[in-house]
């Protein structure tokens, strides 16, 4: 592997640029297992990063070395990676370099999927888009107006669970209700009906809204269905990360599908 010792390296620039979200078709991904989750569904990286201290220390980073051929992997001087981290305490001694995942839109949508309008926390999007592959879920719909799927913080909140799905963003998921081939069903207490008395469809598209204001009024009257979550009233709402997941396994639990 190449080592870099100076700033002013114009590859060093070139992934300081990444790292900043100022090129527009590469992400950085940070960390041991986002790599290797990588490696495991989507293959090589166009570049890989180490630490080159911990990288002579570390029997996980010399095993996920193995799998890089030498051209596209880099060292760098701890200082220079330490700039380049996202992650306090300079993360774990390894990113990669990948091209930001941009599937086109399906025709029509005929399984289940998900659909995401507004959901502005980066822990809450990690969180949904983690839940929706632990399930089976393999297409994700995220709407104009959400945190951005590829955020750091997002990567580091789903742990790799992009890489297993189709994650659509900046969708108007009011013109792809055209497209449903499945019921639209929503979270929603108004008009609702609850979650453990009704005969949830095999397959649909799941509707969860934003944090604040919930599912969008237009996209509500849409929904063919809308569900609720029985609680106390010790709290007005659940987290919409938590409230999808009940909905998602409440699903397959109906369903048997494992």
């Amino acid at each position: 592997m190449k080592h870099l010792q100076s700033r002013d390296n114009p590859q060093y620039k070139q992934l300081l640029r990444v790292a900043a979200g100022k090129e527009r078709d590469q992400i950085l991904l940070e960390g041991v297992h986002l790599c290797e989750e990588w490696l495991r569904h989507q293959g090589p990286p166009l570049r890989a990063v180490f630490d080159v201290e911990r990288l002579a220390q570390s029997v996980p980073l010399q095993r996920l070395a193995q799998h890089i051929e030498p051209a596209m992997g880099l060292t760098l001087d701890a200082i220079l990676y330490a700039r380049l981290s996202q992650v306090a305490g300079q993360g774990q001694g390894v990113c990669f370099v990948v091209n930001r995942l941009s599937p086109n839109l399906p025709p029509f949508i005929d399984g289940n999927v998900l659909w995401l309008d507004r959901v502005q926390d980066p822990g809450n999007l990690g969180t949904l888009l983690r839940t929706a592959a632990a399930v089976g879920v393999r297409q994700v719909f995220v709407s104009e107006g959400s945190v951005s799927a590829w955020s750091p913080k997002v990567l580091r909140s789903a742990q790799g669970a992009h890489f297993a799905l189709q994650v659509f963003e900046q969708v108007d998921l009011l013109a792809l209700c055209q497209r449903l081939r499945v019921p639209l069903v929503a979270t929603a207490l108004e008009h609702g009906q609850m979650l453990y008395g009704v005969n949830l469809p095999k397959a649909c598209a799941w509707l969860a809204g934003n944090e604040g204001q919930g599912v969008d009024p237009a996209l509500l009257a849409r929904a063919d269905l809308r569900v609720f979550i029985p609680q106390s009233d010790a709290v007005e709402s659940l987290n919409v990360g938590v409230a999808t997941a009940v909905c998602l396994y409440e699903q397959l639990r109906q369903h048997h599908a494992y």
